[in-house]
């Protein structure tokens, strides 16, 4: 094919998308400035729906405020094990962030006048979410190229990070991600290995043509 890459460059390319972990595990040690750069460049080279570019990243280096975040963090952490119907001990053992010992963190959120935006988001306002997804998939795959892990933490009241980062009226965090070197990467999803779920089998998330009576929804683990 005239515009397929080298096959090393291919297969480097599904290398990260297969070894990619949600990290939770980190070392201290702070990146440095020029991959960082690299980090943002690739989240920003992401595409979005109507060119509208919704994502802003907040880099995080102020101590207090990271204490801050954990907390806001740890406060939603305990309201969803009390909110499971079964396993709530076990899911009080599971650690859910690495917001105190990562090297870096961000926070990345939709920015504010979104709404001005019409072009492929009249019907499917959510957009704005995919598009942002799109930019921490670009920088989750680069720093797994880059040897460096990320984790995606949701669990925070959005009002309530919002106030606390001064974001203004309608902007919405929609990640905090924990961002550093790590000791290793684990061999699955960690989330696996605690028994909380598996991957689906492709077939039963690849549909032809219609959606078919016998499919189901992807099984909770409590």
């Amino acid at each position: 094919m005239e515009h397929r890459y080298p096959e090393a460059e291919i297969a480097a390319v599904y290398r990260a998308i297969y070894e990619r972990r949600d990290m939770r595990h980190f070392l201290p040690d702070p990146l440095p400035q020029a991959l960082l750069e690299r980090l943002f460049d690739a989240a920003h080279h992401a595409p979005s729906v109507g060119y509208m570019q919704p994502w802003r990243i907040l880099h995080i280096t102020d101590q207090k405020l990271r204490q801050q975040i954990h907390a806001l963090a740890e406060e939603e952490r305990l309201r969803t094990a009390a909110a499971l119907p079964t396993r709530n001990e076990e899911f009080l053992q599971v650690k859910i962030e690495g917001i105190r010992e990562c090297g870096e963190l961000l926070v990345v959120a939709l920015m504010h006048g979104r709404e001005q935006h019409i072009v492929g988001r009249r019907t499917l306002p959510e957009m704005d979410v995919a598009s942002v997804a799109c930019a921490i998939q670009n920088m989750w795959l680069a720093a797994r190229a880059e040897g460096i892990g990320l984790g995606w933490v949701s669990f925070f009241d959005p009002l309530k990070l919002a106030e606390l980062l001064e974001m203004p009226a309608g902007a919405k965090p929609l990640a905090i991600l924990c961002l550093g070197k790590v000791a290793a990467f684990y061999p699955r999803p960690m989330f696996e290995d605690a028994g909380w779920g598996k991957r689906l089998k492709q077939q039963t998330v690849v549909f032809e043509n219609r959606w078919p009576e016998d499919a189901q929804p992807t099984p909770t683990a409590y």
